[in-house]
Formats: structure tokens, C-alpha cells, sequence
């Protein structure tokens, strides 16, 4: 009988253990989407010099205290000697909280594996902090899981741009409503209800002027306790909308983008951005820029073929999620319209990460095969 290596089976241990630990830190991190933009989501794990989680945290909220710090306050004095697993290095700088480095530092932990090396130079340095403290730091593990996770702020930091979410609902033919207009309702309330999630998760939602005249949008979060309601922008290059629209009451918070000569004397009080047209129409580019510079992070595009077609002629769609039901239409309008391809090598590839049932309909997510371009 072949006998096992005790120091392989040890070390394959000792790696299964850092695994779980840190997955579950991605785990926790999760449970800060929508509420702390424009700071990372970020979780932790702690545990105890003999492996035992002793302490976990998350950034729960934007100028709140890390998630280190949240971990280390439930560990107390068992977190000496220990592990903190976290997704994202941890934070060199003081800015409304202080490094998270140097509080584990203070804490006496002895390793610290980290996920993601943090890209922000105005907060990276935590692991060498830590080294030359005497702590162990060891940086990738899950990597991807934690990247994918904290994907709004990783874009925005590395493309200076929202990382954009492009939503949409549609029969099994790619019908986003029927030969007459309508299209209340393709999807089921289960599909719907997820919608309210995404809507729950991001900084913004967007919609254009196609979507504004022909549903009247709310845009809001609901059936979400809790829930942060996101910025509702709509582009309105002319500024038609009229003051009655639903989007302007105050179950959330407004932006309208219209062109810089726009009449917008019927609409006073609403928070307007004024930008140049090109063809009559808004660069892509430069409503990006401008909304990352009011701290939009994670921009969900819920507007009609017209717009997400000039996102995707544009590289600026970072991810998709499909909402498809089990109908046929036949004829009415394509959930997308023309996004600049014109021959099949054109076609914009994706990865399937995702195709999870939502009631009798299928959700799905994908994500470019190829890198988003920086605006």
C-alpha cells in the first residue's frame, strides 16, 4: 500500500483551508454592492493562529470603517498570531478611515493573503507595509472570483469610466416587443424582480429618449428592503420630457442629460447635465467621463436597442445580462439595434458566465471576450 506524503497532504490542507476562508470572504464582500460606491466592496476573514475563524467583516458603507476593521473588532485579541484573508490588499493611505495595513499591524496578525492587489496608487503599497512590518503577505488568491465581484470599481479605477451593465429582456427570437409597440409583459415577475436587483446594485441607471417617450420609465428600486436607490439619468437631447414624467418625482434622485442648447425652462429644479451633440447625438465617451466624475461606478443600461447599440459600437458594455422568455414574436423591434457591425468577424464575442432560471425564463450573463476600451 502506497503511503501518503504527511507534508503534501498538510500543505493540501493548509490550501483547501486558505480557499474557503478567502471564498468566503468573497462572499461577504458581495454584501456591499450598491451601498459603498465610490469605494471598493470589499470582505474579510479572519482566523485564529490555530485556523479558526474568530472574525469576519465587510465595507458596509462608504466613509465606514474597511472590512479589516470589521473583522478585527469581532476577532479582538484572538486575532493575534492569526490570518486575515481579504479580497482587496489592504488600504496604505488615511482618507475618511484609517490604513487598514497598519490596523493589522496593530492587531498582531501574523499573514494577511490578499485576492486583488489594489490598482488605486493613492492607496497600494499595503502589502510591502505589512512585509516590513514583519507580517507575511501573499497576494492572488481567487483572484478572479474577487475581481469579478468588485468589477465597478476595478473598471473605474483602471479605465477611468463606469463599468456598464447592459439589461435587457426579450423573446426566444430576440424580440424586445411586439409589430405594435407593445411589450408589457415579455418577461415573468420573477425575471422582473431580479431587474430590481441589478437596479439595487448599481450607483445609476440609464435610459434614452426612445425609452422615455414610449414607457415612461419609474426606474426606481422595489421590493428591495434597504435598498440604496440609484441615480435614474435619461438622455433627453432635446429636452422634451415633459414635467409630469414618472422619472421626475422623488422616489430617487435625477439626472437629465440634454444638449448644451437645450430649452429647459418647463423643467425647473431637475439636475441637468448639458453636453455636446455630435449628429444630434451625445458622445458615449464623454457622458461616461462625466458621470464617473460625479462617482458613478456601476452604471446599469436599461434603455432600448438605439442606446445599447451605440454602447456596444462604442467598446463601453462591460457586461450583458439577458433576460429571455419562452415566446415568439415574429416581427416587432430587436432588443438591439445597430452597433456598428458589419460583417460577421465583426461580432462582438462574449464569454457565458452565467444561465440561471428565472421562472419560466432564463437569465443570462456574459461578458466581452475581449477588453473594454479606456475613455
Amino acid at each position: 500500500m502506497r503511503q501518503e506524503d504527511p507534508v503534501a497532504t498538510s500543505a493540501e490542507a493548509n490550501a483547501a483551508h486558505d480557499e474557503r476562508a478567502m471564498r468566503r470572504a468573497v462572499e461577504l464582500a458581495a454584501r456591499g454592492l450598491g451601498s459603498t460606491s465610490p469605494n471598493p466592496v470589499v470582505g474579510c476573514v479572519v482566523t485564529d493562529s490555530a485556523g479558526t475563524v474568530v472574525g469576519e467583516g465587510w465595507h458596509e458603507r462608504a466613509g465606514g470603517p474597511h472590512a479589516e476593521v470589521h473583522a478585527l473588532r469581532a476577532a479582538g485579541e484572538a486575532a493575534r498570531g492569526g490570518t486575515a484573508y481579504v479580497t482587496l490588499e489592504p488600504c496604505n493611505h488615511t482618507g475618511r478611515t484609517g490604513p487598514c495595513a497598519q490596523a493589522l499591524v496593530e492587531a498582531g496578525i501574523a499573514r494577511v493573503v490578499y485576492a486583488v492587489a489594489d490598482p488605486n496608487p493613492q492607496a497600494s503599497g499595503g502589502a510591502a507595509t505589512l512585509r516590513a512590518a514583519g507580517v507575511t503577505a501573499e497576494g492572488g488568491l481567487l483572484q478572479a472570483e474577487a475581481e469579478a465581484g468588485n468589477a465597478a470599481w476595478l473598471t473605474s479605477v483602471r479605465l477611468g469610466r463606469p463599468h456598464v451593465t447592459w439589461k435587457y429582456a426579450a423573446t426566444l427570437d430576440g424580440r424586445s416587443a411586439a409589430a405594435d409597440g407593445s411589450s408589457r409583459w415579455i418577461t415573468s415577475p420573477e425575471s422582473r424582480a431580479d431587474v430590481h436587483r441589478l437596479r439595487a446594485e448599481a450607483d445609476a441607471v440609464l435610459v434614452g429618449g426612445g425609452t422615455l417617450r414610449t414607457d415612461d420609465p419609474h426606474l426606481a428600486v422595489r421590493g428591495i428592503d434597504g435598498a440604496t436607490q440609484p441615480l435614474r439619468i435619461a438622455i433627453d437631447t432635446r429636452a422634451a420630457l415633459p414635467a409630469t414624467a414618472r422619472i421626475l418625482d422623488d422616489a430617487a434622485p435625477t439626472l437629465l442629460v440634454v444638449g448644451e442648447d437645450a430649452d429647459t425652462g418647463h423643467l425647473p429644479g431637475v439636475d441637468l447635465l448639458r453636453l455636446p451633440l455630435t449628429d444630434g447625438r451625445i458622445a458615449v465617451a464623454d457622458l461616461l467621463g462625466r458621470l464617473h466624475e460625479r462617482g458613478v461606478r456601476a452604471l446599469l443600461l436599461e434603455g432600448g436597442p438605439t442606446l445599447a447599440g451605440a454602447f456596444l459600437e462604442a467598446s463601453a458594455v462591460d457586461r450583458v445580462v439577458g433576460y429571455l422568455a419562452p415566446a415568439l414574436l415574429g416581427a416587432g423591434p430587436a432588443a438591439l439595434a445597430d452597433a456598428g457591425v458589419t460583417n460577421i468577424s465583426q461580432a462582438l464575442r462574449l464569454d457565458i458566465t452565467e444561465a440561471v432560471p428565472m421562472g419560466p425564463d432564463l437569465r443570462i450573463t456574459a461578458v466581452p471576450t475581449t477588453a473594454p476600451k479606456e475613455h
